[in-house]
C-alpha cells in the first residue's frame, strides 16, 4: 500500500466529534491488486498456518502465507495479476475461496479471482441530497431479458424520464448459482458473476453517473446465506449467543467482534471506492445483535460521513427496520446510530390494510385510513404502543423527526415477492385505484420509493426463487415457505421457489419482448411522470424539516378522502384522493392556510385518463363529491 492510500484510509477511519471511539483501522482485507503482483491479505484467527494456493494462469503452487498479530495473515506474490485464481489452504487440510474475494467466476465453491477496477477518467457527478431522491428499487435478474448489469443500460433513460433520481440495486453479493434475491450471499465482497460481475457493476454505475442517477446497494448485514458459507472456517465471524430467523447471527459483540466488525466496514468502504457508489441500504438491521455500548451500526454510520466528507459528495445509509425507532436516525452523539433514513413500513402497511381489506398476519395491527393519515403525517403509526402481531409495545416518537429521515412506498420486493403468489397491487386492485396510490407515494412528505414496474403498473409477479444445489436445503425452502404462509391463510399452492419457471414469471413486461404496454399503463406511466415533475419543481413539496411541522397538514374525513397540505399562508401544495370506489364528499377539510391563496389545478387524474367527471373549481365548497380514486393536485399563491 502506498502513501497516498495509506493516508486515505486513515482520513476515512479517522476519528469525528460524531464518535468518541470510532472504528478501528486493522487494514485491507482481500486481494488488493499492485503493480508488479497482488497483495493478499485476511484476518483468519482459527488457522493455525495459512498457505495461498495459486491455482492459475500457470502451475499451481503453494505458498505459506506472513502471520500478523490478532490472527491476520498477509503475502505479497509478485507477478499475481488481476485473472490470477486461487484458494486458502487452512492448516494443510482445509482448502477454502478466500471470504474477501472480489470475484467468484465459478461460483461460491469454486475459487477465487483477483480483480482490479479499471483505470479511467472519472464521471462529473455531485450526487444528490437526501431531501431530492426518489428510488426505484430493482432486482437485477429479472429486470431485463438478459438478467445482469448490462441489460440495465438500455433502460436507465426510461428511468430518468420518469424522474427517478435513485436506483437501489437489491443484494449482488455471490450468491449460490444463477437465481435468487440477494439475501443468501455468502461472498459480500464479490459481485454476482452471472450478473456480469464487478466489470458489469462499474460499467453500470458509470452510465448511471451519466445520466445524473444515484446508485445505491441494498446489502446484508445481519447473516449470510448457508450454502457456499465459509466464514467459520477462518475465525469467530458468528455469534455464539444468538440467531436470525435466516440463520446465525454475526459476531459483532463478542470476543474477537472487533475484526468481524472491521470486515464488513471494510466491505462498505471497498465497495464505494471501487464502484463510485452513493449509497446502501441495510436490510433489516432490527436483526443485527448487538449489545455493545458502541453499536457496529454507529461505526458504520461514522465512516460512511468521513468517506463522503473526504470525497466531497454525499455517501447515504438507509436502515431497514421493523423497530419503528427513532435512534436510527439520529445523530451518534447523541444516542443514535446516525443514519440519513430508514423505510416507513407503517405506511405501506395501512396503505394496504385500506385499501385490500386484509387483517391477517403483520396486517392486523393496521385500522386504514386513520393509520395512513398517521404515517403521512408522524412517519411512525406505531410511537410505543401494543402491537398485537408483535405481542408487544413498539416504536418510538417520531412526530420532530425530519421527513427525509422516512422513506414511503406502496411496494416493494419484500411486500410483494413475500405474498405466497407474488402479486403486485395491480393485480389486487382495480387499474383506477393505482393514481391515487402514485399520488400519496410520490407527494409524501418522506423519500418516494417504486419498486421496478410500478411507474406503468406492471401485472408480472414478483415471486420468490432461489437456485441452491444442496438437496436438503431446496427442501427446507420450501417448507420454510409453506409454513411462512400459515399467518396470512392465503389458499392455493405455494410457487416452487427452485423452478425457473417461478423465476422467469417474474420479469418485468416492459423490458421483455412480448404485447407492448397497453393505453392505461402509457397513461399511468406519463401520470407517474407528472407526479414526479410536479413534486421536484415546486420547493413546498421538499421534505419537512420535521414531521409534526404545520408545513405538512393531512386531513382524513371518513369514507376515504385524503387532504394532504404542504406550504404555509404564502403557497402550498394541496393534494386531494378518493381512495375509495365510490364518489365522495370532501368535507370540511381545508387548511385555514388555504383560504387566502388563490389556487390552481396542477394535475388531475380524471382529465389525464380521460375519466367522465365533474368539473372541480379550486374554490368549490365541501359538498362537491370527488368520483373514485379521483386526484387532484391544486397550487396556491397569495394574490
Amino acid at each position: 500500500m502506498g502513501v497516498r492510500e495509506e493516508t486515505e484510509r486513515q482520513a476515512d477511519f479517522s476519528l469525528s466529534p460524531e464518535s468518541l471511539a470510532g472504528p478501528r483501522d486493522l487494514g485491507p482485507l482481500g486481494a488488493l491488486p499492485q503493480e508488479t503482483g497482488t497483495l493478499f491479505r485476511i484476518w483468519a484467527p482459527k488457522a493455525s498456518s495459512l498457505h495461498l494456493v495459486r491455482e492459475g494462469p500457470g502451475p499451481r503452487s503453494e505458498i505459506p502465507m506472513e502471520r500478523e498479530s490478532d490472527g491476520y495473515y498477509r503475502l505479497f506474490l509478485e507477478g499475481a495479476l488481476p485473472g490470477t485464481t486461487y484458494r486458502y489452504l487452512i492448516d494443510g487440510k482445509i482448502l477454502r475461496p478466500d471470504p474477501a474475494s472480489r470475484l467468484q467466476r465459478e461460483g461460491v465453491h469454486g475459487p477465487s479471482t483477483v480483480w482490479g477496477a479499471p483505470e479511467a477518467l472519472p464521471v462529473a457527478f455531485s450526487g444528490h441530497l437526501l431531501r431530492d431522491l426518489l428510488f426505484y428499487e430493482l432486482h437485477v435478474g429479472t429486470f431485463s431479458p438478459t438478467s445482469d448489469f448490462d441489460g440495465i443500460h438500455p433502460h436507465l433513460d426510461h428511468l430518468v424520464r420518469t424522474g427517478i433520481t435513485a436506483l437501489e440495486l437489491m443484494p449482488v453479493a455471490q450468491f449460490p448459482g444463477r437465481r435468487n434475491w440477494g439475501y443468501d450471499g455468502v461472498f459480500p465482497f464479490a459481485v454476482q458473476w452471472s450478473y456480469g460481475g464487478p466489470a458489469a457493476l462499474w460499467r453500470l454505475v458509470r452510465e448511471c453517473h451519466i445520466r445524473g442517477l444515484s446508485v445505491f446497494l441494498d446489502v446484508v448485514y445481519n447473516h449470510l446465506g448457508p450454502e457456499g458459507n465459509y466464514l467459520q472456517d477462518f475465525g469467530p465471524y458468528f455469534s455464539t449467543t444468538t440467531r436470525t430467523p435466516w440463520g446465525d447471527a454475526l459476531n459483532f459483540d463478542g470476543p474477537e467482534s472487533d475484526h468481524v466488525r472491521h470486515f464488513f466496514l471494510e466491505h462498505l468502504r471497498t465497495l464505494t471506492l471501487l464502484f463510485d457508489l452513493d449509497g446502501f441500504r441495510l436490510d433489516a438491521i432490527h436483526a443485527i445483535r448487538d449489545q455493545s455500548p458502541h453499536p457496529f451500526l454507529a461505526d458504520l454510520s461514522h465512516l460512511a460521513k468521513n468517506m463522503a466528507s473526504r470525497r466531497g459528495r454525499p455517501l447515504h445509509l438507509v436502515a431497514e427496520s421493523n423497530a419503528n425507532d427513532r435512534r436510527t436516525v439520529l445523530p451518534v452523539r447523541e444516542g443514535g446510530l446516525g443514519f440519513d433514513s430508514q423505510w416507513s413500513d407503517d405506511f405501506h402497511h395501512a396503505l394496504h390494510v385500506f385499501l385490500t381489506g386484509e387483517r391477517t398476519g403483520y396486517y392486523q395491527d393496521f385500522s386504514g385510513q386513520e393509520d395512513l393519515a398517521e404515517a403521512l403525517s408522524k412517519g411512525f403509526v406505531y410511537r410505543g404502543q401494543y402491537a398485537p402481531s408483535f405481542r408487544h409495545r413498539r416504536g418510538s416518537d417520531s412526530l420532530d423527526l425530519p421527513g427525509q429521515t422516512f422513506v414511503f412506498f406502496a411496494q416493494n420486493h419484500d411486500q410483494t415477492g413475500n405474498r405466497m403468489q407474488g402479486e403486485r397491487l395491480s393485480s389486487l386492485l382495480s387499474p383506477e385505484a393505482l393514481p391515487a396510490i402514485a399520488a400519496l407515494v410520490l407527494l409524501s412528505p418522506g423519500l418516494p420509493l417504486l419498486f421496478m414496474g410500478e411507474e406503468y403498473g406492471e401485472t408480472h409477479p414478483f415471486l420468490y426463487f432461489t437456485d441452491h444445489g444442496d438437496p436438503d436445503l431446496i427442501e427446507a425452502v420450501r417448507k420454510g415457505r409453506r409454513e411462512e404462509f400459515a399467518a396470512f391463510s392465503w389458499s392455493g399452492e405455494v410457487p416452487d421457489p427452485q423452478d425457473p419457471l417461478t423465476f422467469e414469471r417474474s420479469r418485468l413486461s416492459l423490458t421483455s419482448p412480448g404485447p407492448p404496454l397497453s393505453k392505461f399503463q402509457k397513461d399511468l406511466l406519463r401520470f407517474t411522470s407528472r407526479l414526479a415533475e410536479i413534486r421536484r419543481t415546486r420547493p413546498e413539496l421538499s421534505p419537512p424539516d420535521r414531521m409534526g411541522s404545520p408545513r405538512n397538514r393531512v386531513g382524513s374525513p371518513a369514507g376515504g378522502i385524503l387532504t394532504l397540505f404542504r406550504g404555509d399562508a404564502s403557497s402550498g401544495i394541496l393534494l386531494l384522493v378518493n381512495l375509495s370506489g365510490t364518489p365522495r364528499p370532501l368535507g370540511p377539510f381545508l387548511p385555514e392556510e388555504w383560504d387566502p391563496l388563490s389556487p390552481e389545478i396542477l394535475l388531475d387524474s380524471a382529465s389525464f385518463f380521460g375519466i367522465p367527471s365533474r368539473p372541480f373549481s379550486p374554490s368549490a365548497g365541501p359538498g362537491i363529491l370527488l368520483e373514485p380514486f379521483r386526484v387532484l393536485v391544486l397550487s396556491g399563491r397569495k394574490p
